[in-house]
């Protein structure tokens, strides 16, 4: 695979795979797929510090490379949208179950100069949100995304128990 040792490869799969379904995320159930995007992350890891994604290169600012760190900030999106991130680690519970396939995925990291510029900080106040608050109606957990998460990443219940907060 890489100069990363199988070992190392393998026992960061199986924690990221725990991670990731207690958080009610899956893995590409791929399984050389999904390590070898894993040794591209210790690979980055390696090289710049950090978990930078496999799909996208990294500046070796980690500042300016936040949005990309795994798991990145388009992830939930992407899973939204196409059922897979861009780089296809994580999927969707519907491709996990071979209900839905996956495609090719839009990039959504906005160009280098639009990164650079930052928009002044402002607080976010009730009705001007960018994006719809949801909570869980078991255990109170609020996110905000287009769309509930398919499974509550602290009680585990699932998208339905879920109301538009706010």
């Amino acid at each position: 695979m890489t100069d990363i040792a199988r070992e190392e490869i393998d026992r960061r799969y199986e924690k990221l795979k725990r991670e990731a379904e207690a958080g009610g995320y899956h893995l590409n159930p791929d399984i050389e797929f999904a390590k070898s995007l894993i040794a591209g992350i210790l690979t980055n890891e390696k090289r710049y510090g950090y978990w930078n994604c496999p799909c996208r290169l990294a500046s070796s600012n980690k500042e300016a490379d936040l949005d990309i760190i795994c798991p990145c900030d388009y992830r939930d999106p992407d899973l939204l949208e196409y059922g897979a991130c861009y780089c296809a680690l994580y999927v969707s519970g519907p491709v996990l179950r071979g209900e839905q396939p996956v495609h090719s995925i839009q990039e959504r990291r906005p160009p280098p100069e639009e990164r650079m510029q930052k928009p002044e900080a402002t607080p976010a106040r009730a009705g001007n949100l960018p994006l719809p608050v949801w909570r869980c109606k078991v255990c109170g957990y609020l996110c905000a995304r287009d769309k509930p998460p398919e499974i509550c990443p602290i009680c585990k219940a699932k998208q339905d128990r879920f109301e538009r907060f706010m």
